[in-house]
């Protein structure tokens, strides 16, 4: 008989000797990271990580997991050996910071406390400690601070307003300045406040601070705020936090201690060199928060040069190690330097194009991996326009670089004003002193963010740097009121809430008023009027060139675009297209065209009609023309006529009133008349579900055999001309093979009979969009009739969701945004599980049918990045998109070519 055994217990708590850079499922970024550097040998203060699956249960029952405590408790024991002393005690305290640290980089957007284990009994014995009182009393102010706010609750306002009061008591204008008596003042009203508000004493004993303090960081994971920034990051909701219990080390220990941030690559430029930020006398809050203006890192090696020279190693290490930039954090404690955490570092788009090129010259990392630390949406940002250097333009300051891009808005002074502003369709820039995780709301609303204080590592610069928003930080220069909504610039000026101003993001220049914007380079580059290595000021569209070089080389998908005409034709080629997949013919019936139009939805007999046919006919052959031989040698899908008819037509209301403004004045309105009753006929109640796609070409005769008459003596014209025209027919919302089979019955003839009058072969393709639930579900019958499927998936994703794109964007998209019903617009990113699911299945069942069947996807989600790995991965041939959304489909083409599953570079 055999023996029931008990499953293996989860293990919910690692040492960091424990862990590598390679968990960061289970340890969260900020722990695998630091088990890396302590695998590395590194000055790592020593700690344990409590892991994300314990999270996770956390958040699902409203409970630790039973196991947690006790585990914590053994590593706790095992931690204060390792040190010497005891967590909290009084003579010789132990303390530790509680830090969050989930899978993908959230700055600032979860809970850290630092300091946990002071009280009344232990600030003493930390005194004696440090041999310093004054440096006891501010951490032990420090961790009622920071413990009220994030664990109790209480508004961080009434802490920062009782230090200012202090500060002005002591006339002294920054912390550092105030004595121990006045921090223990400090102590002694932030606990009152701490009382007051929280309903509760600040806690004693040092084993419940740390407990809260774990909890509150598991809730914080649910937070608004990161609830929010995992949205408009799209970092999925369920893979709860890690918590970091690490011991202190104080860089707030006196002159010669300290705590900075360091990158080992500029995180905006790319450029390799010194780049961070260093503050003296200082906890680690004091540089992320900007409270406190900084100095440039490279001020470390003439502060301490020992400590200094061993970072620099330590930085070589570590980017060596990881093959990327990295963002570190460190403290040094009375000349000792110790790393308190690295990352592989968030950077601006033009940065990550210069660092990926640059590592590959290197040889830290091949063509392959450097695809996948780029992205097509750090390609869009490049694409952006920037200022017109010969602009004229009034400076008033400027502040540190810290996320490029040229931003022109309304000045605005909180976050709830920048978003008010937006929603109501204005632009706007964000104008604070320092920015908190609470103005995420606003700088996400915000063109862009302008700080007096902080540098390139304050919480402005690095969330702004991860957005791809604008930021300029730092611009001393600058007094902001926000109380009296208004910035005083250096002269005197005062700029009010509402005032346009214009910040770089690219050179912190900040100016009054709005500064005209000039094309980017990159754009540029691709139209092909700047070329790489003519301009060597302008490394980055080297950069971009070599990147698309790599993807193209790598990809799989080609890529097409969307165009109507031989203008947009000639740039989509220019910017790479490899043919059109979607060319919209009612394009061309506006216009001068729209009469004769008229005469065709007014025609009560055969002859009338053929006669308005016979009218369109050589138009529509000369924009095929035109076009054939702006895509000379590559394929172009032309959609027979897809809109209903009452689009043609006048507004109905326009209509009816030009109708009765005739008949009061008795003037001849026949012809309007006639208008107005077709507009009524023809009125439906939800047209894109009426008469539209092969409905018209089967209910109106003639229309479609005279666009695929014009298709085809365009063709042979061509021909005729030593070109190379590949047109393909594409008929539109198709819901059955039966539609497909007459549409190309019809077709084949008329290609016949311009074949015998040219003497010209032509090999013209016929296939269909897909884009009804229908189509998609037969989608192996209609193969039969069809030489090629094109997925509409505007149209898929409308009907598949039983959506109107028009109406539902504004009336409810944003509560479903809000809600997380939605991660993202189902009409910006396709819809995998639903829509995408139709598409897999649609394309698998048709080339069951037709093997050779050309498959591709022309909607606008053809040029968005997540959208273009699903059409790769689904097997799809091309996709196609608007001209200027045709690099980053190449490029993603091409990331997704070479994405491997364990590559992760967010």
């Amino acid at each position: 008989m055999s023996e029931n055994k008990e499953p293996h217990a989860p293990k919910f708590v690692y040492d960091f000797t424990e862990g590598n850079k390679d968990l960061k499922d289970l340890l969260g970024g900020k722990g695998a990271n630091l088990a890396e550097m302590t695998n590395l040998g590194l000055p790592v203060p020593p700690g344990f990580t409590i892991t994300t699956e314990a999270c996770k249960v956390y958040l699902e029952s409203g409970e630790e997991p039973a196991a947690l405590r006790d585990e914590v408790s053994a590593h706790l024991d095992a931690l204060e050996r390792k040190m010497g002393k005891k967590l909290g005690q009084a003579d010789n305290p132990l303390l530790v910071s509680v830090r969050s640290g989930a899978k993908f980089s959230m700055p600032g957007m979860m809970d850290t406390v630092l300091n946990i284990g002071l009280s009344d009994a232990s600030v003493q014995g930390l005194a004696a400690q440090a041999g310093d009182e004054r440096f006891a009393w501010d951490s032990y102010r420090r961790l009622i601070q920071m413990f009220g706010k994030t664990v109790l609750g209480v508004d961080g306002d009434l802490f920062e307003e009782a230090l200012d009061k202090a500060k002005a008591a002591k006339k002294v204008t920054v912390d550092t300045d105030l004595e121990a008596a006045d921090l223990k003042k400090l102590v002694t009203t932030f606990k009152k406040i701490v009382k007051k508000e929280a309903g509760r004493d600040f806690p004693q004993d040092p084993r419940e601070q740390m407990d809260l303090a774990i909890k509150a960081v598991f809730d914080s994971w649910n937070g608004d705020r990161a609830r929010l920034y995992r949205r408009q990051e799209r970092i999925p909701h369920d893979l709860g936090t890690a918590v970091n219990v690490c011991s202190m080390v104080f860089g707030n220990l006196g002159p010669d201690s300290g705590t900075g941030v360091a990158f080992t690559r500029d995180p905006a430029s790319g450029h390799q060199g010194v780049y961070g930020d260093y503050l003296q006398n200082a906890q680690g809050e004091d540089v992320v928060a900007g409270i406190r203006n900084t100095v440039p890192l490279a001020e470390l090696e003439r502060i301490d040069k020992k400590s200094y020279d061993q970072l620099m190693k330590i930085m070589e290490t570590l980017e060596n190690h990881y093959k990327d930039l990295c963002d570190i954090e460190f403290t040094i404690e009375r000349g000792r330097l110790w790393m308190l955490q690295t990352r592989v570092g968030k950077r601006t788009a033009g940065a990550a194009f210069r660092i990926a090129t640059q590592l590959v010259d290197q040889g830290l990392i091949d063509e392959t991996e450097a695809l996948q630390r780029v992205t097509g949406a750090q390609l869009a940002q490049l694409m952006f326009p920037r200022f017109d250097e010969d602009a004229k333009v009034e400076q008033v300051a400027r502040g540190i670089a810290a996320s490029p891009g040229a931003a022109v808005g309304k000045a605005v002074f909180d976050s709830y004003t920048a978003v008010k502003w937006s929603r109501s369709g204005e632009k706007v820039i964000l104008v604070r002193r320092e920015t908190n995780p609470d103005d995420l709301d606003g700088m996400i609303a915000a063109e862009g963010i302008l700080t007096s204080r902080g540098g390139k590592t304050s919480h402005a610069a690095v969330v702004a740097r991860g957005m791809g928003k604008t930021c300029v930080c730092g611009a001393e220069e600058l007094e902001v009121d926000t109380k009296r909504r208004r910035m005083t610039v250096p002269g005197g000026h005062v700029v009010e809430e509402g005032d346009v101003i214009s910040i770089d993001g690219s050179t912190g220049k900040v100016y009054l008023g709005e500064v005209p914007v000039v094309p980017s380079p990159v754009v540029e580059y691709f139209e092909g009027r700047m070329h790489p290595g003519a301009d060597d000021a302008d490394e980055l569209v080297e950069a971009v060139h070599r990147m698309m070089a790599f993807a193209d080389r790598k990809r799989r998908l080609r890529v097409r675009a969307n165009a109507d005409n031989a203008e947009d034709a000639l740039r989509a080629r220019r910017f790479g297209a490899q043919g059109i997949g979607l060319c919209r013919t009612e394009h061309m019936f506006l216009g001068d065209r729209r009469e004769l139009v008229e005469r065709l939805i007014l025609a009560d007999t055969e002859e009338e009609r053929e006669a308005s046919l016979k009218a369109l006919l050589p138009l529509q052959k000369q924009d095929f023309v035109e076009l054939f031989e702006a895509m000379d040698g590559l394929p172009v899908t032309i959609r027979l006529l897809d809109p209903p008819l009452h689009e043609f037509l006048p507004d109905i209301t326009e209509l009816s009133v030009r109708v009765a403004l005739a008949e009061s004045r008795q003037e001849p309105h026949e012809n309007e008349l006639r208008l107005l009753q077709a507009v009524h006929r023809l009125h439906e109640q939800n047209p894109m579900l009426g008469l539209r796609g092969v409905r018209l070409g089967l209910v109106i005769p003639g229309l479609f055999t005279m666009q695929v008459r014009a298709i085809a003596e365009a063709a042979a014209e061509r021909k005729a001309a030593k070109g190379d025209p590949r047109a393909e027919i594409m008929i539109p919302l198709v819901g059955t093979v039966q539609e497909l089979e007459i549409v190309r019955e019809d077709a084949d003839q008329v290609i016949a009979e311009v074949e015998a009058a040219t003497g010209t072969k032509l090999k013209l393709a016929i296939g269909t969009m897909i884009e009804l639930p229908r189509a998609a579900l037969t989608a192996g019958e209609i193969a039969e009739a069809a030489e090629f499927f094109s997925f509409g998936t505007n149209d898929l994703t409308q009907t598949v969701w039983g959506f109107s794109r028009d109406d539902v964007e504004a009336s409810f998209f944003t509560a479903y945004l809000e809600k997380g019903i939605f991660g993202v617009s189902p009409f910006e990113t396709i819809d995998k599980d639903g829509v995408g699911s139709l598409v897999r299945s649609a394309a698998e069942a048709g080339r069951r049918t037709r093997p050779d069947l050309k498959l591709g996807v022309c909607g606008e989600h053809g040029g968005d990045p997540e959208s273009v790995h699903f059409f790769h991965e689904a097997g799809l041939d091309y996709v196609s998109c608007s001209p200027f959304r045709i690099p980053v489909a190449r490029l993603e083409a091409g990331r997704a070519a070479t994405q491997s599953a364990g590559s992760d570079h967010r």
